[in-house]
């Protein structure tokens, strides 16, 4: 991102970018219990920014680790058993009430709902000293929301050890569970460059206009 401060924290169209996110939450379910998990560190900085921005949506603050694993594994301690909960990117500000609310459904009736959408450039497959056409049709791009049983997920990182994981259905996966895809959002974009950002600028206008 060239840029010392955290990308959660940069500012999209006035406001920091996490404060976008958890909006998009509270908005599907004003009572949704939210668990926002960050660097230690950045949680002083965290509380005077939401001072700032006068932002006052109800959220738990967790201490993240030192990898994803351990961040979430974190979160999901703030977490009741029996109920559902979704894990979403701090950086995915233009998810929306319908996938929210979708993913929730589904997981309650399949016990988890990963949101995906296809992939629509041509890919290639790389080897050690080449180079093939991969079929787009067999790969599926992944996205958050990822909704679970909390039950089910907490026994799923309990038993994860030091596996590299990208996301929380790789770690349920790697349980036994069978992962349940649902529809994605085109828009619902993973903002990491700059190039991002300035996409993610046009977009907050043509939400606004429409």
């Amino acid at each position: 991102m060239a840029s010392s401060l955290a990308k959660q924290f940069m500012l999209l169209a006035g406001t920091p970018l996490l404060m976008h996110t958890i909006r998009r939450f509270h908005e599907a379910d004003p009572e949704m219990q939210l668990v926002v998990v960050l660097p230690a560190q950045e949680i002083p900085y965290w509380k005077e920014l939401c001072r700032q921005h006068t932002f006052t949506i109800p959220h738990e603050l967790t201490a993240g680790g030192s990898t994803r694993l351990q961040s979430v594994s974190n979160g999901l301690q703030q977490v009741p058993d029996g109920c559902l909960v979704a894990v979403h990117d701090g950086v995915r500000p233009f998810v929306n009430r319908k996938l929210i609310l979708h993913c929730f459904e589904e997981a309650a009736i399949h016990g988890n709902a990963v949101p995906c959408i296809p992939v629509y450039e041509s890919l290639r497959r790389i080897a050690p000293e080449n180079n093939e056409r991969a079929d787009r049709n067999e790969y599926m791009l992944v996205q958050t929301p990822q909704c679970f049983h909390s039950d089910s997920l907490k026994k799923a990182y309990g038993s994860s050890g030091a596996g590299e994981f990208t996301d929380d259905a790789s770690v349920l996966e790697a349980s036994g569970e069978k992962i349940h895809l649902v529809q994605g959002l085109k828009e619902n974009i993973k903002l990491t460059t700059q190039a991002d950002f300035h996409m993610a600028e046009g977009l907050i206008r043509f939400f606004e206009r429409h």
